[in-house]
């Protein structure tokens, strides 16, 4: 039991009081790091061609510590949900979402050795390695805060996109019964004029599709304007918020850091 302990000590993220904690976190945030860089070089053939023991060694390695991992997490899951039943702990993880980014990681590896299957789906499959990538939420405290303020401010965000949605959908319709007549290849439905209507409301302004027509230029002249407004509002919301979780962790961390008499309550100063 001493030993479940330790090994979930050393996994679990918000206990890190040794030094051993830290390179457990470490290593394994430096090997996801690793394994993206190494899919990336992968897609390079001459790179690839050159280097593909090295990126099969990698893989392998990789796979090993995060079967390791995930079987371990798996192991002392009722010592992370102290509350309910072992067995209820581990189905609670393994259907977490954390859970089931740890499996899709490592199941495409195991999948095709497992069932016979199609050598362009496991081509497919690869692309689950990218998955690894979020398992540095659980390894770095700055994804935390990041995903805690589009936690706070969802609400905020999900009104905005309704808007712009709404806009998107009005403008392309707009546009499409105005530029239609003069350009029905451009315009042959509402789904290319959609397409218009992202670039301008983004006001990233492609140029392969644009109005000739004089209402068409003008309309697109009022989306682009509205755009720069509307879009810009999520940023502002985000930033603000971000802004709003900084200070409410350095607060939170000042309080904690002051010590108080067990008995008074008062603060001990030093």
């Amino acid at each position: 039991m001493k030993i479940r302990q330790q090994i979930f000590n050393l996994i679990d993220e918000d206990k890190k009081n040794s030094k051993g904690d830290f390179f457990v976190h470490y290593f394994i945030s430096i090997l996801i790091i690793i394994n993206v860089i190494a899919l990336f070089l992968e897609s390079y053939e001459h790179i690839n061609k050159e280097y593909s023991t090295l990126f099969w060694l990698i893989e392998i390695f990789s796979i090993i510590i995060f079967s390791i991992e995930y079987i371990i997490r798996i192991w002392t899951a009722d010592l992370a949900y102290t509350d309910i039943k072992p067995y209820k702990a581990r189905l609670k993880y393994i259907c977490s979402f954390m859970g089931i980014i740890d499996l899709l990681s490592i199941i495409p590896f195991y999948l095709p050795y497992l069932i016979k299957i199609d050598l362009r789906v496991v081509r497919v499959l690869r692309l689950f390695r990218l998955l690894r990538l979020l398992k540095l939420n659980r390894h770095s405290n700055s994804l935390k805060l990041i995903i805690n303020v589009f936690k706070r401010t969802k609400s905020d965000i999900l009104i905005t996109v309704f808007i712009v949605s709404l806009l998107l959908i009005l403008s392309a319709t707009l546009m499409y019964n105005i530029e239609n007549a003069a350009q029905p290849k451009a315009f042959a439905n509402i789904g290319e004029a959609l397409w218009w209507a992202v670039a301008t409301l983004t006001t990233v302004g492609y140029g392969d599709i644009y109005p000739v027509t004089g209402i068409g230029k003008i309309l697109s002249g009022v989306i682009a304007l509205l755009g720069i407004g509307i879009v810009a509002l999520p940023t502002g919301i985000i930033s603000s918020a971000y802004i709003e979780e900084i200070q409410y962790n350095r607060e939170k961390s000042k309080n904690n850091s002051i010590e108080q008499c067990p008995h008074c309550g008062k603060e001990i100063k030093k």
